[in-house]
């Protein structure tokens, strides 16, 4: 398995503080290939599960995690719609917990598909919690990156539920969250059927190539010292955007500013953040009529010549205005989930190697401890309305 982070030396990486970080990000990858085999022998099992749940016409789906794996959700929901036919919602496990009585609907059907990394987040155990004795008819899907997890120990206790422990490896030991995102995301693609698993050979071959053509770019980029970075996606892609721009966040420890915007809403405000600090990100999708849009703004962003940078990251080269772009060999018929997966080696990337040109250690960028590795500080509040929710059994 790949372990070496490109252009940067194990024992550099090591004496800097970003070992578990680098090798988190370069394994992905190799971990690919093992997720695919892990949900094929999960198969049978989420068949038996999904198929009667699926048959509902009004169940109710619901994408929750908190931080990063609520950025999950956010990337599923626009291919699960389109596929299912069915009701999909990403609802953050902090958005949940905080005002459960908003947003579960005790006679709706519905499956909590529950993302976590450690599984032992406060939100992430009472959502689950609050969702099993407050819902009539609740299903549960766990995909947790932990075995000793509280989510994974819970699950065999609840009414109705399926548990995927992905591999170890893919428990990151590092602050931020990196193979354990995207290891997490293709779990819930594959299960749902918006990857096809013969494809993830091919995106992993080409996310290995991404990581070498990724790092020099980005060593260049990061030489640039831009004090903002804006990230730009539609649909799959804008819950991504989100993603790579918490990854630049934490790992700067907040120096850098980063923000997220679908192509589309950018216009509506948020582009007075470009200027001639500004790293401006544009995420293309491989969708014919989305991809349109993203183009646009790309022509545009280089015609107002106002940002310090613009990066297109994409699978064709068609249509592209001349400057900063990197293309993925390979992935011209890729779906945008497919592509997600490469688009967010790039931004890791750009966020580690801007983590050490900043002189931080990216394994633990925020030395103050004012942010965890796993959540600490939440309190879960007794849910006042719960006694009145609580379903028959």
């Amino acid at each position: 398995m790949a372990t070496d982070f490109p252009g940067v030396g194990h024992a550099e990486l090591q004496a800097r503080g970003a070992e578990w970080t680098a090798r988190e990000i370069a394994q992905q990858p190799s971990v690919w290939p093992q997720i695919e085999r892990l949900v094929a022998a999960h198969r049978a099992q989420l068949d038996r599960f999904l198929a009667p749940l699926l048959a509902k016409g009004d169940l109710r789906i619901v994408l929750s995690g908190a931080g990063t794996s609520s950025f999950i959700g956010d990337c599923l929901v626009p291919a699960l719609s389109a596929k299912l036919h069915r009701r999909v919602e990403s609802i953050a496990t902090t958005d949940l917990v905080s005002g459960p009585h908003l947003r579960l609907q005790r006679e709706v059907p519905t499956l909590l598909v529950s993302f976590a990394r450690s599984g032992n987040s406060p939100e992430s155990v009472a959502a689950v919690d609050f969702a099993e004795r407050a819902l009539g008819d609740v299903h549960h899907l766990i995909i947790t990156c932990n075995v000793e997890g509280e989510l994974a120990r819970r699950a065999p206790g609840l009414r109705s539920a399926v548990s995927i422990v992905l591999p170890e490896v893919t428990h990151d030991r590092s602050f931020a969250m990196t193979s354990s995102f995207t290891s997490m995301l293709l779990t819930a693609a594959l299960a749902f059927g918006v990857v096809r698993p013969e494809g993830v050979q091919a995106v992993a071959a080409c996310a290995n190539t991404v990581l070498m053509q990724a790092w020099p770019l980005a060593q260049r980029l990061v030489g640039r010292e831009f004090q903002r970075v804006v990230y730009l996606g539609s649909n799959e892609l804008r819950g991504l955007a989100s993603e790579a721009a918490l990854k630049l966040l934490e790992l700067t420890d907040g120096r850098v500013v980063a923000l997220a915007e679908s192509t589309l809403g950018f216009r509506h405000g948020p582009k007075t953040v470009i200027n001639d600090r500004t790293l401006a990100v544009v995420m293309l999708s491989n969708d014919a009529y989305t991809r349109a849009y993203d183009l646009e703004l790309l022509a545009e962003l280089r015609r107002d010549g106002r940002a310090g940078a613009i990066l297109a990251l994409g699978a064709r080269q068609e249509g592209l205005p001349e400057g900063d772009n990197l293309i993925y060999e390979g992935m011209r018929d890729a779906g945008d989930l497919e592509l997600a997966l490469v688009h967010i080696v790039v931004g890791q990337t750009y966020a580690l190697l801007q983590s050490l040109a900043l002189g931080l250690t990216p394994d633990r960028p925020n030395a103050a401890g004012v942010v965890n590795r796993v959540v600490q500080g939440v309190n879960i509040h007794p849910w006042p309305g719960l006694r009145d929710h609580v379903p028959r059994r």
